[in-house]
C-alpha cells in the first residue's frame, strides 16, 4: 500500500514547475490529487504527461474569490473531501527587486497570490478537516521569507514571511483537531521561471558566487521539494507540526 493511498490532496498553482512536481509525487504515493491552476494551456500540457495521469485539474483564477468558492463547491458536490492541502501558488510576479520601485499594485498583487489565495483555500477546507478529525496543511514558504532574497523584492519576502508566520498560528489552533500545519521553505529551485529571473537579475559571476555559498554546491531541484512535501503529508509526519522546513542545500541555516 502506498503511503498516501485513500487520501485526497489539493495543490494550488500546480500545472507546471514546482507545483506540478509536488502533484506528481503525491499521486505517485497513492493520493487522489486535484490541481488548481489559472492557465488553460499549462493544464492541457500537464494533463498530457504520464506522471500526471489520473490527476484531476480545475481551471481557476486564485486571485478571484468567487472562482475559488465556485470550484470548491463543485468539488464538494462531487464528494471530494480534502485531506491534504498544499498551498503552492505564489511567486514574485516579476515585480521590481528594489523596494523604492515597488508600487502599491506590486504589493497587492504579490500579497493576493501568495497570502490571500492561501487564506481563502484554508477557510474553505479546514472546517472539513476539523469535522473528520484529520488533516495535513503544507504551505510553501521560501528561503526569501526566512533569510531575505538576492533577486526578489521586499513584497515577496514579506508575503512569504506572512505565510510562514501564519503556519505557526494554524498549527497551534488546529493541532487539537488532528491537523498538522507545516511550511516547506525552498531556496532557489531552478524552474524555468526562476532560471529566467536569475539570468535577468544576476551576472554569471554573481550566480557562480551564489552557488559557492551553498554547502551542497548545487541549486535545488523540484524533486527535492516534492519529497519534503510528500513526507509532511504522510502519516509518518503525524507528530510534526508548526515547523518551517528549509530545503536549500544549507545556504540558510537556523538552530
Amino acid at each position: 500500500m502506498k503511503k498516501l493511498e485513500g487520501k485526497t490532496a489539493l495543490v494550488s498553482g500546480a500545472a507546471d514547475g514546482l507545483g506540478e512536481a509536488i502533484a506528481a509525487r503525491l499521486a505517485f504515493d497513492g493520493a487522489c490529487v486535484i490541481v488548481l491552476d489559472r492557465s488553460v494551456e499549462a493544464i492541457q500540457q500537464s494533463a498530457a504527461r504520464p506522471e500526471m495521469s489520473g490527476v484531476h485539474f480545475e481551471q481557476v483564477d486564485l486571485s478571484a474569490a468567487d472562482e475559488i468558492a465556485s470550484v470548491l463547491h463543485r468539488l464538494n458536490e462531487a464528494n471530494f473531501h480534502i485531506d491534504i492541502l498544499v498551498n503552492n501558488a505564489g511567486g514574485s510576479l516579476h515585480t521590481p527587486c528594489a523596494f523604492v520601485e515597488e508600487t502599491d499594485e506590486d504589493w497587492e498583487r504579490v500579497m493576493d497570490l501568495n497570502v490571500t489565495a492561501a487564506v481563502r483555500l484554508l477557510r474553505a477546507l479546514v472546517p472539513g478537516m476539523v469535522e473528520r478529525g484529520h488533516g495535513r496543511i503544507i504551505n510553501l514558504g521560501s528561503k526569501a521569507g526566512r533569510y531575505g532574497s538576492l533577486f526578489t523584492g521586499a513584497n515577496y519576502v514579506a508575503a512569504k514571511g506572512a505565510v510562514q508566520s501564519m503556519t505557526l498560528q494554524l498549527a497551534q489552533e488546529f493541532g487539537p483537531h488532528g491537523i498538522t500545519c507545516n511550511a516547506v521553505c525552498p531556496g532557489a529551485i531552478l524552474t524555468p521561471r526562476v532560471e529566467r529571473l536569475l539570468s535577468e537579475r544576476q551576472s554569471p559571476e554573481e550566480r557562480a558566487n551564489v552557488l559557492k555559498s551553498i554547502p551542497m554546491r548545487r541549486h535545488g531541484r523540484v524533486e527535492d521539494v516534492a519529497a519534503a512535501v510528500a513526507f509532511l503529508a504522510s502519516e509518518e509526519a503525524g507528530f510534526i507540526t508548526g515547523q518551517l522546513l528549509d530545503v536549500n542545500g544549507g545556504q540558510g541555516m537556523a538552530s
